[in-house]
């Protein structure tokens, strides 16, 4: 074993010393980032080309002068766009604040600006680029970008010019290689004038590029979406910015603030670094000596030689102790950092934790990096207390990264421990853009943690009854749409059956946009398709969103879930809780899905919408969410999640208003339920 001890860590040496010697690689950017406002100290990744300039709050992207001005800013390191040898395509976020600011002859304002990614390097195009290719592409209409020119778009163009096929000024489009837009969306006539919000995202798994943009704080956003296959179109790594410019005529493009985020399973792998400048180089051998060899310069070389391979025997010596050394200090750490805990042998499917940490993704961290990032667990760190724990706001300086971290207590019981294992083992190996990512976990020293990306805006709960952010008609259809999603991913798009069991508007964080990312999956369980369903000891979940069968029968399956989703689409429609106590003297409990049935027998369901609202909604899709959330908590008559999604997904449907129908075991609901579900189309 000693000898063996010995060849690994010489093993270890020539590979210490051959990386030493190595050019490291380009570094890859930080898949996250964040600027809500703009000054010059941002200029270590925020980069400016062309006229573009940086002003106090914001960056002038096409300089405030009149004719041909081109500008571009983008973020200075590669982000990857997809992974060469597995294929996957990143998914990605962007939320922008912009103002266009025309001249008061409106007649003369243009040409607009663009969001882009393209190849990296990013290189401003030289001739032509002003005007209508807006800083984007020096190709003539018509012709297509090759190469290191290549770049996917969205423009926000404020002049309509004889290719775009459009009938206003003003219009917004989806450009691949070309500035000719392979779909588009007229606008008003100079309404792309003001302070401006939009967001672009990309599903990798549907290959949808989609635009939303809010116009002078309006709450009804324009939208456009096309699928874009950005692995055919753009190289793996790519540059994202902002691009502008101007023609004959004058306009401002200013960049107020940028939100920038992509998520993959390969994103693990590529935290922000800065590149090390390479090692210097080795001085020129000097050129051979023309003296010639003699007797006494042989046994002087003897003798240097045999001086310098003792010193070098000795040097490696001593480091391959040194590493033995440190070797056994690391394990003896390690070993007191876990505590004696290792996956809890008994523990419900005895699989220990090794083999979780042996998989992708997610990665163990050792507990005083988690210390550190919390500042020792703060209290002004907290952001909120648990069932088995409390979880804290914390900063990776290593990933560059803001994190969550959940901390159970540390007198966790089974159940809690149970939990954190179930946590880890299931959500680890899932990746969608509704579900909250597990970034890592630490068991050391008594505590159990687990790392997830930081939500910032944080749970539904808080916006639908705290005191949080007040949730528009649109946003809340947003958010439904994003829950049904992941539970579409759950349930029926990945290899096996992941049923939450515990789905409530306190576990749907929303991101910087309000957009819906199912977490906690302490209770989740996963089942095989083919079987459907899964005994349990005992029923878990939560009271108001658990569904009855399950107490009933002690039998978790997908249908669960369903049910609490139809509970939470009537709660974020009628901004009220599933229970609550009445204000009476009886003490009576209110029941929310009784309360809207009842209301819908009378054929006034509306009447249920959250007052809140002020009549500001969609009356058609108030009902469309009702009926749905009605139909999924009938027994009999509840869909699976793909169709309960593609109702709340704007599925046609019909109510016959002359069904009278009352919450009571004496009335058969059965029959709306199928009678909604048949009139699909």
């Amino acid at each position: 074993m000693a000898i063996f001890s010995l060849i690994t860590c010489a093993a270890d040496l020539v590979i210490f010393f051959s990386v030493c010697y190595m050019q490291p690689p380009a570094p890859v950017a930080a898949l996250s980032f964040n600027y809500p406002t703009f000054a010059s100290s941002h200029n270590q990744y925020i980069e400016i080309e062309g006229n573009a300039s940086v002003s106090v709050g914001y960056i002038d992207i096409s300089a405030n002068s009149v004719g041909n001005n081109v500008g571009r800013v983008f973020y200075k390191p590669p982000v990857q766009l997809w992974d060469a040898a597995t294929g996957e395509v990143a998914s990605f976020t962007t939320r922008f604040s912009f103002n266009i600011i025309a001249p008061s002859d409106r007649s003369k304002k243009g040409d607009g600006m663009a969001f882009f990614l393209t190849s990296y390097p990013s290189r401003l195009p030289v001739g032509h680029e002003g005007g209508e290719n807006l800083g984007l592409t020096n190709q003539t209409v018509g012709n297509v970008s090759t190469g290191q020119n290549r770049f996917v778009a969205v423009e926000f163009d404020t002049f309509v010019n004889p290719f775009d096929p459009n009938t206003t000024n003003d219009h917004i489009g989806i450009d691949v290689n070309s500035v000719v837009s392979v779909t588009n969306e007229s606008l008003p006539n100079f309404s792309l004038i003001g302070n401006m919000t939009a967001t672009v995202d990309y599903n990798n798994n549907s290959r949808i590029l989609s635009v939303k943009l809010w116009i002078n704080g309006s709450t009804t956003p324009y939208t456009l979406s096309s699928m874009v296959d950005l692995k055919r179109a753009l190289p793996e790594n790519i540059t994202v910015g902002f691009s502008a410019s101007i023609g004959s005529a004058y306009e401002q493009h200013q960049l107020t603030s940028w939100y920038f985020k992509s998520s993959s399973s390969f994103e693990q792998k590529l935290a922000a670094k800065v590149a090390s400048p390479p090692p210097p180089s080795s001085p020129s051998p000097p050129p051979p000596s023309l003296t010639p060899i003699t007797s006494h310069s042989r046994r002087g070389g003897v003798v240097a030689g045999a001086t310098v391979g003792a010193v070098m025997f000795v040097i490696l010596l001593f480091a391959m102790v040194a590493v033995l050394v440190r070797r056994r200090q690391s394990k003896k750490r390690r070993e007191a950092e876990d505590g004696g805990w290792h996956g809890s042998d008994d523990d419900d499917d005895g699989e220990p934790i090794v083999e979780i940490e042996m998989g992708m993704g997610p990665r163990r961290f050792p507990y005083h990096e988690l210390v550190d990032a919390t500042k020792s667990f703060a209290t002004e760190e907290k952001l909120g207390q648990g069932g088995f724990g409390a979880v804290y706001r914390g900063y990776l300086r290593e990933l560059g990264l803001a994190v969550a971290i959940k901390r159970f207590a540390k007198d966790s019981s089974k159940q809690g421990r149970k939990e954190y294992k179930s946590e880890i083992k299931v959500i680890s190996r899932l990746r969608h853009r509704n579900l909250v990512q597990l970034i890592g976990w630490c068991h050391g020293r008594t505590e159990l943690l687990l790392v997830y990306e930081l939500v910032p805006n944080r749970s539904l709960d808080v916006h639908l009854h705290g005191n949080g952010t007040f949730l528009t008609w649109p946003m809340r259809i947003n958010i439904v749409h994003g829950l049904g999603s992941a539970l579409l991913y759950l349930h029926e798009e990945w290899d096996q059956c992941v049923v939450h069991r515990d789905i409530k508007p306190s576990n749907v964080m929303l991101d910087e946009s309000f957009n819906a990312k199912l977490g906690d999956f302490g209770l989740a369980r996963l089942i095989d398709h083919a079987v459907g369903v899964q005994t349990m000891t005992h029923p878990s979940g939560t009271p108001g969103y658990l569904d009855p069968e399950c107490v009933i029968t002690g039998k978790a399956s997908a249908e669960s879930d369903v049910y609490s989703f139809g509970v939470v689409l009537l709660e974020v429609a009628c901004g009220r809780r599933p229970m609550s106590l009445l204000d009476n003297q009886n003490n009576s409990l209110f029941r929310l899905v009784e309360w809207v049935w009842d209301l819908y027998g009378q054929g006034v369901v509306l009447k249920a919408a959250d007052e809140r609202l002020n009549n500001d909604y969609d009356a058609t899709s108030m009902e469309c969410v009702m009926a749905v959330g009605l139909c999924v908590t009938i027994q009999d008559a509840r869909a699976n999640i793909c169709t309960a999604y593609g109702l709340v997904g704007g599925a046609t449907f019909i109510i016959d208003r002359n069904v009278i129908l009352k919450f009571d075991t004496n009335i058969n609901h059965t029959s709306l339920g199928w009678q909604v579900f048949a009139l699909i189309g």
